[in-house]
């Protein structure tokens, strides 16, 4: 069940065998890093289950035989990963702040067989007749921001790091998160309405004749032609940058409303550019340009959504602005890409422009249902060539939004184990990966819960429909019929659990075979509608679930479900 390699190897013969290092022992700098240190202890503990073998852990070198050195190499880029097996020493190497200890874990997983499942489940294998090829292992992750959205992370950053995420937690031992940050709406917070509204309605977007004055949504949005407001908003950004010298980018972005300014200046270049953006990236450039003077090191981002998703004809990004192209409208089934799919055509076309004119383009993509978080979700074939996708048209950054405010979404362990490996390497075997933890998690419960995914998801691509991140029942190919035989399936695996850790697994993982059964499961007797409130109820409020939605409560769905 081993995936796909995701370290370069170049060979130089010959095998290592874990019986071969009984003697051996593990060595660190005595003036290593948090994460240095952390990384070796990880490799100490994580190696000892595994191989059996309890190797010390010292940081007084003795020569270079008969040892696994950790730690990191000044030549490399703070993820990067490089590993050297030889018949006499091992060395582990990564940049600083957090390849060491990706690198770490990347030889626990490929070169050991460990698997970090999830917070509370890592698989160990025996591995103590395992025969390490001798070689030189390389890698460079090509996303240098990658966020698998789930609460799963953020509340156990010390699973995130496993997972290579790294953007959860400031902790050094755990190599900290990377500097840059998540492209957001920013126009509230440079040119303020509450500061300069009243007395200059002029700084905002000019609206069916009037100066727009609702900040709903970050809003109002910004004259962005308006040549003091270009000032004021350079000098604002300047001013974080200053207050925040470690950070590497900042959002000088649209708010979240389609109310942008129409005044005759703005709306003359619009439609010399043949889009919104055209005003919004000058904007964005002229923004940059004078960052740039002040912070040389600085990228500035800004989002192409919405009313700015289409590039301007003429106008391109500087060297130094990232754009951040969002998914929100598309069909969540279907690959991106995917010629056959309409309702993807457009954000395809617009992604393969921007890619042509800018070399960091960063990505806020969609992998939950935030109408209903634990209603089935059929985008787990889509998620491999999305990455892929995404890489190709000079991606640097990736947030995958999910159920990141509450534990029980459907399959959002499986999920994060599928996004977190493929942001970190886009050319992992999804299908490899998603059967990989459905055999290691659920054992003997595993068939029926693929058979599950397999009718899940052949169901709604027969029935032609194209369900994006608000999808209803019936958006998910959900009638009675179906609703029954989803339920069918987890009953199945229920019978089939046989230890009571995996039969808490498959509890989990029915929540939304009971969610299906509720919403679309047809008429029914009241006494048999009650049994399956309670179960649900049950089974929620045993799995920690917080939330039913992104803005729902679960407590308050429940006591809906009771009232009724």
């Amino acid at each position: 069940m081993s995936t796909q390699k995701t370290l370069t190897f170049h060979s130089t013969g010959g095998d290592l065998a874990i019986s071969a290092i009984q003697d051996w022992c593990i060595t660190v700098s005595d003036d290593a890093s948090a994460s240095e240190k952390y990384a070796a202890e990880e490799f100490q503990n994580g190696f000892n289950p595994a191989t059996g073998l309890t190797l010390p852990l010292v940081t007084t070198q003795k020569g270079t035989n008969g040892q696994i050195t950790i730690g990191a190499l000044t030549t490399l880029g703070d993820e990067d990963i490089q590993i050297s097996v030889e018949n006499d020493h091992v060395q582990i190497r990564g940049g600083l702040p957090r390849g060491v200890l990706y690198a770490v874990y990347q030889f626990l997983e490929e070169l050991v067989g460990i698997r970090f499942l999830t917070a509370a489940h890592t698989h160990i294998p025996d591995a103590s007749a395992l025969k390490i090829p001798c070689g030189s292992y390389t890698y460079s992750p090509p996303f240098s921001f990658r966020w698998s959205y789930y609460r799963e992370n953020s509340e156990n950053p010390a699973f995130a790091a496993k997972r290579k995420v790294n953007t959860v937690t400031d902790a050094e031992n755990l190599g900290g998160k990377t500097q840059q940050q998540l492209i957001n709406h920013s126009f509230h917070a440079l040119v303020p309405y509450g500061t300069y509204g009243e007395n200059h309605p002029e700084y905002y977007a000019l609206v069916e004749g009037k100066r727009d004055t609702n900040t709903h949504g970050g809003g109002p949005q910004l004259c962005v032609t308006n040549p003091e407001v270009i000032e004021i908003a350079a000098a604002s950004a300047i001013q974080q940058l200053t207050d925040r010298p470690e950070a590497t980018n900042i959002s000088v972005s649209q708010a979240d409303t389609a109310a942008y300014c129409r005044c005759e200046t703005c709306e003359a270049l619009n439609e010399a550019e043949d889009s919104p953006m055209g005003s919004n990236l000058t904007f964005v450039n002229a923004v940059a340009e004078r960052i740039e003077k002040a912070h040389p090191h600085v990228k500035v981002g800004t989002l192409a959504y919405w009313y700015t998703r289409k590039p301007p004809k003429t106008v391109t990004p500087r060297h130094n602005v990232q754009i951040q192209l969002c998914s929100i409208e598309c069909c969540t089934l279907h690959a991106i890409d995917n010629p056959d799919c309409e309702q993807n055509r457009a954000f395809c076309q617009d992604t393969n422009a921007w890619g042509k004119i800018c070399d960091d383009i960063w990505i806020w993509n969609y992998n939950t249902n935030f109408r209903a978080y634990d209603l089935p979700f059929p985008n787990l074939r889509s998620i491999a060539p999305n990455v892929r996708y995404f890489l190709s048209n000079n991606a640097k950054g990736v947030f995958m939004q999910a159920n990141g405010n509450g534990l029980t979404g459907e399959f959002s362990d499986l999920r994060n184990y599928l996004i977190s490996h493929l942001i970190w390497d886009p050319h992992l075997d999804a299908e490899a990966l998603l059967n990989e933890f459905v055999n290691l998690h659920y054992e003997t419960a595993a068939p029926a819960i693929l058979e599950y995914i397999t009718f899940l998801h052949d169901t709604v691509e027969s029935k032609g429909l194209h369900p994006r991140c608000f999808p209803t029942p019936e958006d998910v190919g959900l009638d009675a019929e179906s609703a029954q035989k989803v339920f069918d399936y987890f009953q199945q695996a229920l019978t089939l659990a046989e230890k009571p850790e995996i039969r808490e697994r498959v509890e989990k993982a029915s929540i939304p075979a009971y969610k299906a059964m509720l919403v679309a499961g047809g008429d029914m007797a009241s006494e048999k509608r009650q049994t399956l409130i309670d179960a649900y109820i049950g089974l929620c409020e045993r799995y920690n679930m917080s939330h039913a939605a992104e803005t729902r409560a679960a407590e308050a769905y429940f006591e809906e479900l009771r009232n009724q």
